[in-house]
């Protein structure tokens, strides 16, 4: 059994030349990762130091560089999706490039902070005024430092490091609080300018920020160590949508089978670029498996309800990808290579046949994302008609 600590996501098997390939592009996500994060806590450090010694042209080249996060943030971007594209992930390797493209997102708003914190010490630059720094100094060495350890625990998928991590948000949300009635008392005192009150207050809340954010890649990285999801999820339950071209019939196959795991955290739905009536072989299908969508309307994706906050899309077209929305998204994309059976052609029985072997298709990556989002030790079973 693997432990949580190791870095390794699986075992390469030498033979494989697909296991090999599938490795280097998780080690190759992974490296990308810790590349962006070394930016964002250089950004950060920097953008600090210049707060301290009310430095404007290190606040300037702050701001300059914060294009390196934005470049890497689409590069990484790319990578996730060329994965999931390449590899049709399953298991633990769906639940890396899902955290992956999660703390992508988390890392380029680090890097926002570190550039909001610069533009910050342009407007102080020019004030003359005193303000009390150990707070901030406190601030500083428990966010940064929680941001490193967060995608250190999710790249050695490390849970205890995550876990250890997370413990610390508490004590920074404290000392935001405290600082923040430091500061107001400076001001009523006559000790502090008003102009530089808002400014002081935004590099506290930024460096609080970066503290949220590792807390959240920290749950990501729980969540790739261990499978156990988040608990705010768990409650509100996990949204999946199947896209199609029409929702007239691969997308319905796929949503029946999804609802017949049967799992109450789960709410499955479906949806076309277009809306067109289900197909009738379709209905037949379907009938057969005790599943009655005749008098189901099909709806077409403007008619998905908060898209934005859905967990999975999942693409059973080409087409379809247009459905995944642009980030910052809740939102992951996948594409599933499955033949259309409203598409084929021949006597009924091969009709028949080209359905059974869609609806087993989808049963198997159902069930593998399933599993991949409760964990390996919880096991979902789908309902036998």
């Amino acid at each position: 059994m693997r432990s949580e600590g190791d870095t390794k996501i699986l075992a390469t098997p030498p033979q494989s030349h697909f296991a090999a390939v599938l490795q280097h592009d998780i080690d190759l996500i992974r490296s990308k990762l810790l590349e962006m994060l070394a930016l964002d806590e250089q950004a950060l450090t920097r953008a600090f130091q210049a707060f301290l010694k009310r430095d404007r042209q290190l606040a300037y080249s702050v701001i300059l560089r914060d294009q390196d996060v934005d470049a890497l943030d689409a590069a990484l971007d790319q990578l996730c999706l060329e994965f999931i594209v390449r590899h049709q992930p399953a298991g633990g390797h769906l639940r890396f490039v899902y955290s992956a493209s999660k703390i992508v997102n988390l890392l380029e708003r680090c890097g926002d902070y570190a550039e909001s914190m610069a533009r910050q010490v342009v407007l102080l630059s020019s004030l003359n005024y005193e303000a009390p720094t150990e707070k901030f100094h406190e601030l500083a060495n428990l966010a940064i430092p929680m941001l490193h350890n967060a995608v250190q625990a999710f790249v050695g998928r490390n849970a205890d490091l995550a876990r250890t991590t997370m413990a610390i948000e508490p004590r920074v949300n404290q000392l935001r609080d405290s600082l923040n009635s430091d500061l107001v008392e400076w001001r009523e005192q006559g000790r502090l300018p008003l102009e530089a009150l808002n400014p002081l207050i935004t590099v506290a809340r930024r460096l609080e920020r970066v503290s949220d954010q590792a807390t959240n890649i920290s749950e990501q990285a729980l969540y790739f160590a261990t499978g156990q999801y988040l608990s705010h999820l768990v409650r509100e339950g996990f949204r999946v949508l199947f896209v199609d071209q029409t929702n007239g019939c691969l997308s319905r196959i796929a949503q029946a089978v999804a609802e017949g795991f049967g799992s109450r955290r789960f709410t499955f739905d479906s949806a076309g670029i277009t809306a067109e009536p289900v197909e009738p072989q379709t209905i037949r299908f379907l009938a057969e498996k005790g599943v009655d969508v005749s008098h189901q309307p099909s709806k077409s994706l403007d008619q998905v309800p908060d898209l934005g906050q859905v967990q999975v899309i999942v693409a059973l077209c080409k087409e379809a990808e247009g459905a995944f929305p642009q980030k910052p998204t809740k939102s992951l994309g996948l594409q599933w290579l499955v033949p259309d059976p409203c598409q084929a052609r021949g006597a009924p029985e091969e009709l028949r046949a080209e359905y059974e072997r869609a609806f087993q298709s989808l049963t198997h990556h159902i069930r593998d994302l399933v599993q991949a989002i409760l964990g390996d030790d919880e096991i979902a079973h789908p309902q036998q008609p």
